[in-house]
């Protein structure tokens, strides 16, 4: 299950260069269910609530519907701090959180500097958001990704206007930066992946590293790479990380299961 986190589109990311190979790669050998968060892509635009813990319910409600009892969980981005508060309140459901560059506490109060900035976006997303404006477009995408390719860049131009209102998404944008789930790390007990770019703007390297500090026996994967979502253009894309999680305990199983035969246990 992987949570959903802001740009995302069910259908179009399907047709997005941004998204299109991360997503076939994790589906690849698995089973992947996604959703779009309330207020985005190719759900209800006009909700009441926009929250942390609406995300987190949504979350549940999918789970349930879907009918999963313990399956792994997959954050990306914000999605990683709805994945943490999840995998805390349900510890039976999830085997496996991975977790892709996230962070435990939002940009709006890591520091009054990045708190001003934050603030200065969101005015600017009022008036910009889906707009064709190359400012503000050139301004937001190399955020995301300093060294977008011009059909890059035109996606996240698209993105914008097909996932969600100019309103929503200043709610959206509001919400993540006022995140903080640094009290929920210590009590997280399912086996953790945290991965990280070096280079990330949105979420710097030392964000991925608190997040993995504070929940135990997580393992932390530093990757080269400028993109907030890895790009396959880029060496990190090659990493097997995620796949090699999700195997290692199926074949600790058999390894077990071997040596019980052989007598060895």
């Amino acid at each position: 299950m992987k949570a959903a986190n802001w740009l995302n589109h069910l259908e179009y990311d399907w047709e997005s260069p941004v998204w299109r190979a991360f997503l076939e790669r994790l589906a690849r050998g698995n089973t992947l269910i996604r959703y779009d968060a309330r207020g985005n892509g190719l759900s209800d635009w006009d909700v009441p609530d926009v929250s942390f813990n609406a995300w987190v319910s949504d979350l549940k409600a999918l789970v349930d519907d879907a009918g999963l009892d313990r399956f792994a969980l997959l954050g990306v981005s914000q999605g990683c701090a709805v994945s943490i508060a999840f995998a805390e309140r349900y510890p039976e459901r999830v085997s496996h959180l991975i977790l892709y560059g996230g962070f435990a506490l939002g940009a709006r109060k890591r520091s009054p500097e990045s708190r001003a900035k934050r603030d200065a976006m969101a005015t600017l997303m009022r008036f910009g958001w889906g707009a064709d404006e190359p400012v503000f477009r050139q301004m937001f995408t190399s955020q995301f990704m300093p060294d977008a390719t011009k059909e890059q860049a035109d996606v996240w131009n698209e993105l914008q206007r097909r996932t969600t209102s100019p309103e929503c998404a200043v709610r959206y944008f509001e919400t993540v930066g006022d995140l903080d789930v640094r009290d929920l790390l210590p009590r997280v007990q399912a086996r953790t992946l945290v991965m990280h770019v070096r280079g990330d703007l949105i979420a710097p390297l030392e964000s991925g590293r608190e997040v993995a500090a504070g929940i135990r026996d997580a393992r932390f994967v530093a990757m080269e790479g400028r993109s907030h979502l890895v790009q396959e253009s880029e060496p990190a894309f090659e990493r097997e990380e995620i796949r090699l999680f999700l195997s290692s305990d199926a074949l600790n199983l058999l390894c077990f299961e071997r040596a019980r035969r052989c007598g060895r246990i």
